[in-house]
């Protein structure tokens, strides 16, 4: 049985399975509390990045890819490590920022704060930058299912109308795929196989 993906026809938030497979990269795909734009500002989008760099070193993953929307964000990950759990580098990759998230909205912007709030039918009430749930989670083993995912997530921005190019948006590695700008972050190309569509060209 496949894991499903974000753009699957079948795919349901709620029954997302983890398979944490020696040799598998994973196509993470996480959302803002009710897909709301809580990433539009330069410093959340810097403190998602500063939380992937400290994934990549506690947990030694490699960053294949990532691209940074208003709502969501996608990562194809590579763990190095014969055991990982996928669980565990979500936790690292979304805890610090929803801390320091709510906590900037505390001090700064008490208005928003109300956009944030979780109320359970119980009457519970929390404070949420992420929604709840684990999101997506498709392994990739195929290299043409790896390159094709890569694409697929470089071409968002350009498919919700955000920019003209995939390179031109500033909070992904598309532009370090065409040759045309680094990004922000570097990415760990070195552990992708060949891309066997060029290969066949």
């Amino acid at each position: 049985m496949g894991v499903q993906t974000p753009h699957s026809p079948t795919a349901k938030r709620k029954t997302c399975r983890r398979y944490d497979q020696p040799g598998h990269a994973h196509s993470l795909t996480f959302s803002c509390y009710q897909r709301r734009p809580f990433l539009t500002r330069p410093r959340t989008c810097e403190w998602m990045l500063g939380a992937i760099v400290a994934t990549r070193a506690k947990h030694n993953v490699h960053l294949w890819a990532y691209v940074i929307m208003p709502e969501h964000v996608h990562l194809p990950l590579y763990p190095t490590r014969p055991a990982y759990n996928v669980s565990r580098i979500l936790t690292t990759l979304k805890q610090s920022v929803s801390k320091r998230a709510i906590h900037y909205v505390r001090v700064h912007a008490p208005a928003f704060l109300k956009q944030m709030v979780d109320e359970q039918p119980s009457g519970r009430r929390s404070v949420r930058f992420w929604q709840r749930g684990g999101g997506y989670d498709s392994n990739l083993w195929s290299p043409r299912h790896i390159w094709e995912t890569i694409d697929y997530i470089h071409g968002n921005p350009v498919r919700r109308g955000l920019c003209e190019s995939d390179a031109d948006w500033h909070w992904s590695s598309a532009g370090a795929y065409l040759g045309v700008a680094d990004g922000p972050l570097a990415v760990d190309t070195e552990s992708l196989p060949d891309d066997p569509r060029r290969l066949n060209a």
